[in-house]
Parts: structure tokens; sequence; C-alpha cells
């Protein structure tokens, strides 16, 4: 890998675990745009789960995408989770809640394309599947 290309990811993925490890401290204390999301997303009885566990999911992925070893691990699991916040605001919540001007929508695109970008980068160091012979 180039120093350039080197550089570019680690941006990438900086980028993508500030903005993951910055929602968990809303998600993790029930802050009230958290729980109106997650309540309009599963109901009342659930929220608190969908909330904590989506937390919890979130850090572990901005984790695996700064450990060296994980990068590709953590732009999968980054992918996947922010994919089903991206639905949820196209099928379910809206791109704007609560008046928040779209910033959680444009942040959720955002953590997409970095962490799209930073697979692109890192691919080869997933395993291969296997042949069939």
């Amino acid at each position: 890998m180039t120093s350039g290309m080197r550089i570019f990811s680690w941006v990438c993925r900086i980028a993508v675990a500030v903005i993951l490890l910055q929602t968990l401290f809303f998600k993790f204390t029930g802050a009230e745009e958290s729980r109106y999301i997650f309540s309009t997303l599963m109901g009342e009885e659930l929220e608190a789960v969908g909330r904590i566990g989506s937390g919890v999911v979130e850090l572990i992925a901005a984790v695996l995408i700064l450990l060296p070893r994980t990068v590709a691990y953590g732009a999968i699991l980054a992918l996947g989770t922010i994919s089903g916040a991206i639905f949820s605001h196209l099928t379910v919540l809206g791109i704007v809640v609560k008046d928040d001007a779209g910033t959680l929508f444009a942040l959720a695109v955002a953590v997409f394309v970095l962490s799209l970008s930073v697979l692109a980068v890192h691919r080869r160091e997933l395993p291969l599947p296997a042949r069939a012979v």
C-alpha cells in the first residue's frame, strides 16, 4: 500500500470512529432524541434494548476499524450497522429527525461512504472464500 493510500485509510478510519463514538454518549445516557428514534423503530418496550444494543455494535465497529489487524472487519460491521440506520431514516424516521436539519442522516451517509472507502482499500486483507474442487 502506498503512503498516500495509508494516509487516506487512516483519515477515513478516524472519521468513522469519531462519528460512531460521539453518538455513544447520547445512546448510552438515554438522550431524548435517541429514545425517540428507538421507540419509533422498536416500540417503548424495546427502546432501551435497541438503543444500547446498537451502541455496543457501533463501539465494536469503531474499535475494530482502528486496529490494524481488524480494519476490514470494522469497516464491514460499520457498513452493516449504518445501512440499518440509513434504511430506518428512509423508511420510518425521515431525513429530518426532531428538527435536526438532517444532521443524523448526513452523518450516517458519511459513515457509509467512508467505511466503504476503507473496505475498498483493505479488501485484500479479508480471507478468500474456499473454492470448490
